[in-house]
């Protein structure tokens, strides 16, 4: 499909590219699509290393037994000693 273009062809795209955007904002834009491709990246990164933790959890390592700790046990809700409520 591409295998037809040349030099040529890839000079006058970039042509086209330059008068459309200016030549002032190229390094703008360029900076935007860099800082883009880092936030991607990382974001990935995080992604696969969430899986990663997810997969550890998930496996058959046993987990130790909850004691009912007070870490684990969920407080109980405060009751009104007021009549009218």
């Amino acid at each position: 499909m591409l295998g037809n273009l040349t030099g040529w062809h890839l000079l006058v795209v970039l042509a086209v590219i330059l008068l459309l955007f200016g030549a002032a904002k190229l390094p703008a834009l360029a900076k935007s699509m860099g800082q883009s491709a880092r936030v991607f990246k990382s974001e990935m990164k995080e992604m696969k290393r969430d899986d990663e933790v997810a997969a550890a959890q998930s496996s058959d390592v046993p987990r130790p037994a909850d004691n009912g700790t007070a870490s684990t046990v969920a407080p109980e809700p405060r009751r009104s000693t007021d009549p009218t409520v």
